[in-house]
C-alpha cells in the first residue's frame, strides 16, 4: 500500500509539473505579447567588433497570429515592413516597390543583419502551441528566483530550433534568460532580459540582448522605447495593402 501511494503520488507530480510549465511559459507569454494587442516603438542596436548600426522599428501585434514590424529608420531602410498574418509571412520592400512572401526555410536567416532571426522577430512559431514543455528546476538570475523549463519542438511543428530552455521568474513571470538550440543539441544563441521596470502598465525587461554562442564581440540589443497594451487593432490592419501604406 505504502509503495503504490508513493507510486500515485510520484506520478501526480510529474503531471503536475509539466501543467504547471505550460501555464508558466504561457502567462509569461502573454505578458510580454499581451493577450489581445500590443504596439509600441524599440531600438535596436547590431554591435560588431568594429562596427555598430542603429535601428529603429514600430510594432503592431494581435494575439499570436498577426504581428506588424516597420522600419522607421536609418533611412536607407525606411518604410521596409515585415508582416505575419495566420502562417504568411511578407516583406515589403520599397526600394523595388515589391511584397515577397517569405518561405518557411527563411525563417533561420539573420533579420536585418542582425543575430535574431526572422522567426524571432516575426515569431512564426509559438512557443505555447508549437513545444512541449518540462520543469527541470530552478536557478536564481539577476537576483530573481526563476523556474528553468525546457521547451522541445512537436512533430511537424513549424519551428528552427531544435530545443530552446527559458528562464522565467516565479514572482513575476518575467523571461529573464532563454537559450537558443540547433538540432543537434549545440548553443546557438542566448537572449537575456535586462532593465527592469514598469512600462505600458507592466513589469517588464525593457533590454533585450542576443547574444551569439560561438562569435565573441557580437551581440544585438533590442530596447523597448514606448509600449501600450490591449489597444483596439482590428484584424484588417494587418494586411498587404496596409503594410505598404502604414507610418
Amino acid at each position: 500500500m505504502k509503495t503504490l501511494f508513493s507510486i500515485a503520488f510520484l506520478l501526480v507530480h510529474v503531471f503536475s509539473y509539466g501543467q504547471s510549465a505550460l501555464e508558466i511559459v504561457k502567462k509569461a507569454d502573454e505578458k510580454a505579447r499581451g493577450i489581445n494587442s500590443s504596439k509600441g516603438e524599440m531600438k535596436m542596436t547590431i554591435v560588431r567588433p568594429n562596427w555598430s548600426r542603429e535601428i529603429t522599428i514600430k510594432s503592431w501585434s494581435k494575439g499570436s497570429d498577426y504581428s506588424l514590424m516597420l522600419i522607421t529608420a536609418p533611412a536607407r531602410d525606411k518604410g521596409t515592413a515585415f508582416l505575419k498574418r495566420d502562417q504568411e509571412i511578407w516583406n515589403w520592400q520599397p526600394t523595388i516597390d515589391r511584397a515577397i512572401k517569405l518561405p518557411p526555410s527563411m525563417m533561420m536567416q539573420s533579420w536585418m543583419g542582425s543575430d535574431f532571426t526572422n522567426d524571432d522577430l516575426v515569431r512564426e512559431s509559438s512557443i505555447v502551441v508549437d513545444y512541449t514543455h518540462k520543469l527541470l528546476g530552478e536557478e536564481e538570475i539577476d537576483g530573481r528566483m526563476c523556474y528553468k523549463i525546457e521547451l522541445t519542438p512537436k512533430p511537424e511543428a513549424p519551428v528552427v530550433w531544435g530545443k530552446v530552455i527559458s528562464w522565467i521568474s516565479k514572482e513575476e513571470l518575467l523571461q529573464l534568460k532563454t537559450e537558443f538550440y540547433d538540432e543537434e543539441g549545440y548553443l546557438v544563441n542566448t537572449m537575456v532580459g535586462k532593465d527592469v521596470r514598469m512600462i505600458g502598465g507592466r513589469l517588464l525587461p525593457t533590454r533585450l540582448e542576443m547574444i551569439p554562442a560561438d562569435e565573441e564581440g557580437k551581440k544585438t540589443v533590442v530596447e523597448q522605447l514606448e509600449l501600450t497594451f490591449d489597444a483596439p487593432i482590428d484584424e484588417s490592419f494587418f494586411s498587404i495593402q496596409n503594410m505598404k501604406r502604414v507610418r
